[in-house]
């Protein structure tokens, strides 16, 4: 008989093997094929135990079922479901058009699955054993689930659009040839993303991929010692959250977890390699509580120009390696003191957030060695936005805190003059932003003047006058704007004019200091 000369009548082909029949009946009753043998050793698809001629089918006789396979009998619907099946050869589908329910669980391919440019409606691989999966544009009108599955030369999925969920969960996949573990540049999900506690040995690339809700990688392990990256995925969409957060050991493997309740035993998420995803959108958040991050000198997490609502920056401190938060754009920046790198490795030029949300002790000491950190060369520009978000949430005193440590990180970019002149501004009146300082002073110069004066050479100008007052006289000559009647009527001798100018100049700095002070605090009120 030849192919397809009976099919439509439901026939059974002659050149099946036994194994082949079998599968071909339950696709037409839309039962499940199991071959299973019911040692769990032996029926490992991951282990080295050979399965026989008993246990596998040709790949070709599988793309003729879900091509072009025989019809459902009466009251059925076809679909493909194996459990325990060997299947020999490459299975070739590209380009073509599936329309049956397709669901193998356990299995072991031989060799490669290629299905580029296929359409499916779901495609569920459950706990496979795959050499490689390509499929670049492959369309599913539902979900394309992956879990438990093993890719041993990589998965492509460049340009693929998912319906509805892809899901990865703890899959492991090696790298192929270019050294990446999955590629999924350009790819389109549905709905949600879940790779938790997938274990990725290569770069796994999602270059211009876009999410319609959330991406997790809870409890999931990158690792790429080969090359820079181990996740590249620059211009990354994700309308809701991307998760790079624990897991917890007891959700269930088909579907995604939530944050683990506290006291729950989880699995980190762990990266050794560089991340990259610069340009990124996020509409909900951008979450690194509790990962890991295993850093090279040259690697770092690369968060250039990304735009989220809200950064959870909670992970543990990189020893190596860069954090570049370079023309982000932050509403809330939720983070702790000892996440962040030390100096010299983190960059924020042009980053930009509107709220602070610190978890744990985050002192102000400690948020200026954070911006300190950031400017291995002075930059005025992160010390004024930690300023202002500081004055918007209220925080005066605070945001004159930064500004002062501003000025004096400027200082030591100064010429030997000019930071002379600023350690004495520093030390007189805190370059103004302490006006109780200049106010103090004012206080001191007074009283030392007033002795001074009390000593001095002093002559009226014409007969009418007030009676002589050092104290008094010494006050009119500081406070520049107020008269208090002595500084016209008296005229001083010598060496005494030189110590009136003095004062004068002084009273001008000291007074504008101490308005400035009092007005910042009149607009706080």
């Amino acid at each position: 008989m030849t192919e397809g000369a009976g099919v439509r009548g439901g026939d059974l082909p002659d050149e099946l093997t036994a194994a082949e029949a079998g599968m071909w009946q339950a696709f037409r009753n839309g039962s499940v094929y199991d071959l299973r043998s019911g040692d769990m050793t032996v029926d490992d698809p991951h282990g080295g135990h050979p399965w026989g001629p008993e246990r596998s089918v040709r790949a070709r006789i599988v793309a003729w079922l879900l091509l072009d396979g025989p019809p459902a009998l009466q009251g059925r619907v076809a679909s493909l479901k194996l459990t325990g099946v060997r299947i020999t050869d490459v299975l070739d589908l590209a380009g073509g058009t599936v329309v049956p329910y397709v669901e193998l669980k356990g299995c072991r391919f031989e060799k490669e699955v290629l299905l580029p440019e296929a359409h499916f409606t779901t495609v569920r691989l459950v706990n496979c054993s795959v050499p490689r999966l390509e499929a670049a544009r492959v369309h599913t009108e539902g979900d394309l689930h992956l879990p438990r599955c093993r890719f041993h030369n990589g998965v492509r999925l460049t340009d693929a659009q998912i319906g509805t969920d892809l899901l990865l969960n703890q899959a492991v996949v090696y790298r192929d040839r270019r050294g990446r573990s999955l590629t999924g540049d350009g790819m389109t999900v549905g709905q949600d993303l879940q790779a938790e506690m997938l274990e990725s040995h290569g770069e796994l690339s999602l270059r211009g991929a876009t999410v319609g809700v959330s991406l997790s990688l809870r409890g999931s392990k990158l690792t790429n010692p080969y090359s820079r990256l181990a996740l590249n995925a620059p211009q990354l969409t994700v309308n809701r959250t991307l998760y790079m957060t624990p897991a917890g050991l007891g959700n269930p493997l088909l579907t995604s977890g939530t944050t683990p309740a506290r006291g729950t035993l989880v699995q980190p998420f762990e990266c050794q390699g560089g991340i990259r995803l610069d340009d990124g959108r996020f509409g909900d958040a951008l979450d690194f509580e509790r990962a890991r991050f295993t850093f090279d000198d040259d690697q770092g997490l690369s968060l250039l120009r990304v735009q989220t609502p809200e950064l959870r920056f909670l992970g543990e401190r990189p020893e190596r390696g860069k954090v570049v938060l370079s023309g982000a754009r932050i509403v809330n920046l939720v983070d702790r003191a000892d996440s962040w790198p030390g100096p010299g490795n983190l960059h924020m030029g042009g980053f930009s957030y509107e709220n602070l949300v610190p978890q744990g002790g985050f002192p102000l000491t400690r948020r200026l060695e954070w911006v300190a950190a950031a400017t291995a060369e002075y930059s005025p520009e992160p010390y004024e936005r930690l300023a202002t978000v500081l004055r918007d949430s209220g925080e005066d005193e605070d945001a004159r805190e930064v500004l002062l440590a501003k000025q004096r990180r400027r200082r030591e970019t100064l010429p030997l003059a000019a930071k002379l002149w600023g350690y004495a501004q520093d030390w007189t009146v805190a370059y103004g932003y302490r006006p109780g300082r200049a106010a103090l002073w004012m206080a001191v110069l007074w009283a030392m003047s007033s002795i001074a004066f009390s000593h001095a050479t002093h002559t009226p100008v014409n007969g009418g006058h007030p009676p002589w007052n050092a104290a008094l006289f010494a006050l009119d000559l500081l406070l520049p704007v107020i008269d208090l009647g002595q500084v016209d009527v008296w005229q001083l001798r010598g060496a005494w004019q030189w110590l009136a100018a003095v004062v004068i100049l002084l009273g001008w700095i000291l007074a504008t200091t101490v308005a400035a002070g009092a007005t910042r605090l009149l607009r706080r009120s």
